[in-house]
């Protein structure tokens, strides 16, 4: 592998560290209330529910980055109010990844979150409400304790999951350098111009960071179902 120019690849690296971050901490919070949620409740249509929920698992990220154009874009619902009451837009600024990296790695967390929710014994829970506990204290001193490998496993490939989104990121946040443009952009930017060498020296280093990510994540992953 050819020397890195750190100049070079220094925004995109920080770029997509910092979007698979903060998307990832959001994603996480969200995921497991949306799976605490779908634990605990039953109702009419819960299966329809848990289907839409994982669905931007399989579809392609470019539907799920026109799905947001149109809610986020100047004539959708949401960017319209973004552009009457903030004068402030997501597309082609690097929120817009962010959002895009939520939506594509939500699954993930969900997904693990869920499972192992699944996995706590229902006798735990059973004793505890005997003993007067309430849903929130059981939720923190019972659910989350025994179940927070499989979370944090979800989580953290829901990081490498960000890290690699390409397709979505593209259509509302663009491929602009030093404002928007990820790892991911800057590959298919690199090879688009004819940069062998900084492709090939990107692709390793992201190959790298997602091999070191689902190693952690598988390890977690294993110790969750002890």
């Amino acid at each position: 592998m050819a020397s890195l120019d750190w100049e070079t690849i220094r925004y995109p690296v920080l770029l997509t560290l910092s979007v698979s971050a903060l998307s990832t901490l959001i994603a996480t919070v969200f995921g497991v209330f949306c799976a605490y949620t779908m634990f605990k409740t039953k109702f009419f249509g819960k299966e329809l529910v848990d289907s839409i929920l994982t669905l931007p698992l399989v579809l392609p990220p470019t539907v799920l980055g026109y799905y947001l154009l149109i809610l986020l874009g100047r004539n959708g619902f949401i960017g319209s109010l973004l552009s009457d009451l903030f004068h402030f837009s997501v597309l082609f600024h690097w929120s817009g990844a962010v959002i895009a990296s939520i939506l594509v790695s939500f699954p993930l967390v969900y997904r693990s979150a869920k499972a192992a929710l699944e996995d706590v014994d229902s006798d735990m829970e059973d004793t505890a409400k005997t003993l007067g506990k309430g849903n929130v204290t059981i939720f923190w001193e019972i659910l989350l304790p025994l179940s927070w490998r499989g979370i944090l496993a979800g989580a953290m490939l829901a990081y490498a999951r960000g890290m690699g989104e390409f397709g979505a990121t593209l259509m509302i946040a663009g491929n602009i350098p030093e404002r928007t443009q990820t790892l991911s952009l800057a590959i298919y930017d690199a090879v688009q111009s004819g940069n062998d060498a900084l492709a090939f020296n990107l692709v390793v280093l992201t190959s790298i960071l997602s091999v070191l990510i689902l190693t952690v994540s598988t390890k977690l992953f294993k110790k969750s179902h002890w």
